[in-house]
């Protein structure tokens, strides 16, 4: 990884989950992650034969604070964001990141009870 932006986070883990970087720190009860995602990365063909799901299972609620992802649910329902962005997604989806520069994605998550402890939806919804 370059310095910068996409250098490692001082006082964080540093991992890797397949192409993705991710920053880790605990804050409180909660973690704080960076993850940065490659130009060209799309779960469905880079992390799912890593996660053993047929989709991301993880809800996500942070800041894109660099480049674009969009998010695709089974029922053709797309959630497409540009940085700056404010990030809310329902777990059950494939995303990719669009366009040829790194996304940046800062997530708050409390690993598996991250859902009800944020109020976020369980699943895709119509409402």
């Amino acid at each position: 990884m370059s310095e910068g932006i996409f250098g490692s986070v001082s006082g964080a883990s540093h991992m890797t989950f397949g192409p993705v970087e991710i920053d880790v720190a605990d804050v409180g009860d909660a973690r704080m992650k960076r993850m940065v995602y490659p130009p060209g990365m799309r779960w469905s063909v880079d992390l799912k034969p890593l996660a053993g799901t047929e989709q991301c299972e993880h809800g996500h609620a942070g800041f894109l604070v660099h480049g674009a992802l969009t998010f695709a649910f089974d029922d053709g329902c797309e959630q497409a964001y540009v940085a700056p962005a404010v990030v809310e997604v329902a777990p059950g989806h494939d995303a990719w990141v669009v366009g040829d520069e790194p996304a940046v994605l800062i997530e708050v998550d409390f690993e598996t009870t991250t859902i009800p402890r944020l109020g976020l939806p369980d699943a895709h919804r119509h409402d």
